[in-house]
């Protein structure tokens, strides 16, 4: 067989494979570059995967910047130093427009709270809304990585979020470390101790108890609802635990103080950053805990998050 001939049949071969190839990518559609399902480490991708609601449901809130449909977008990420910096963010709905409509949860249409990545920076704000459903808050704001948390029910639609994203503010920094375990902090001359265990397992009730300079404090001011908020964020990743007070004011059972009972499930073993916010005299102040959470005798040990140290002392602020 000559040369000739030989180079004829490999190209008509090569058309043959071009021509199937074609037809099966007709039949098959476009491919994404990245699939939507794989993004954030949520959605369907292979039979091994779970889908977006399994895998959401088994996730504690703030770790991830989208689900279900809902998604946290911070305009501008990048910050600079600034006692009175100004955030603005939106949460866009499953039809990519964003949301304007919003239940009320704890007194307020959207929680916003900015936690520094070592914990040792705390604020818990309440934003203001536009018509076209632009959030715009009021933070303090040092040098350093902080993750923000929106926390919101859309009303009517589907059931409450708590959503993250990743906030920087440039300057230099040194990581602190996170303050060991303790029953007690004071706030001014406010002393708040914690009674309870952190279990992993079961879920666990924690009383803290308010006291000024020794005494009681018996008349405490409803704040969000309750006589106290209470928000734990984990080390190392800063899961959000979404914290459930006992009771309510005017419900003629609950006491306005000296103790307020919270209930919350602690998804793994390791140490919690806990922040109390109590109002008292016309002031909100934030007491802040470090507990360490073990395992409920007989359960299984989930998987622990990553753990980084970090240090900070506890702080006052007026809302």
């Amino acid at each position: 067989m000559s040369s000739l001939t030989k180079v004829g049949i490999f190209a008509g071969g090569l058309c043959v494979v071009f021509a199937a190839a074609i037809a099966v990518g007709n039949a098959v559609g476009p491919v994404d570059d990245e699939p939507a399902a794989m993004e954030h480490g949520t959605g369907e991708g292979t039979h091994d995967m779970p889908s977006t609601s399994a895998a959401a449901d088994q996730l504690p809130g703030g770790l991830q910047v989208a689900q279900d449909g809902y998604r946290l977008v911070l305009d501008e990420p990048q910050q600079q130093p600034d006692d009175r910096a100004v955030v603005t963010f939106r949460i866009l709905g499953p039809d990519g427009d964003p949301l304007t409509e919003y239940a009320t949860l704890h007194d307020k249409r959207l929680h916003f709270i900015v936690a520094k990545r070592d914990l040792s920076g705390f604020q818990h704000v309440h934003p203001t809304m536009d018509e076209q459903g632009t959030w715009t808050a009021e933070l303090a704001l040092d040098a350093g990585q902080w993750r923000t948390f929106a926390d919101f029910d859309p009303a009517g639609k589907d059931a409450q979020l708590t959503l993250g994203a990743d906030l920087t503010v440039a300057g230099d920094v040194t990581p602190k470390r996170l303050p060991a375990p303790s029953t007690e902090s004071t706030v001014g001359d406010y002393t708040v101790t914690l009674d309870g265990a952190a279990e992993v397992g079961a879920s666990s009730k924690l009383t803290l108890k308010v006291a000024r300079q020794g005494t009681p404090v018996t008349d405490l001011q409803p704040y969000l609802a309750a006589y106290g908020h209470l928000v734990a964020l984990r080390e190392g990743d800063l899961a959000y635990l979404h914290v459930h007070p006992d009771g309510e004011p005017g419900d003629g059972t609950t006491k306005a103080g000296p103790g307020i009972t919270f209930h919350t499930d602690f998804p793994s073993a390791g140490r919690y950053r806990l922040y109390l916010d109590f109002k008292h005299e016309g002031v909100v102040r934030t007491a802040e805990f470090t507990v360490e959470a073990g395992q409920v005798k007989g359960t299984p040990e989930p998987e622990a998050a990553d753990d980084d140290d970090a240090d900070h002392d506890d702080a006052e602020h007026e809302h």
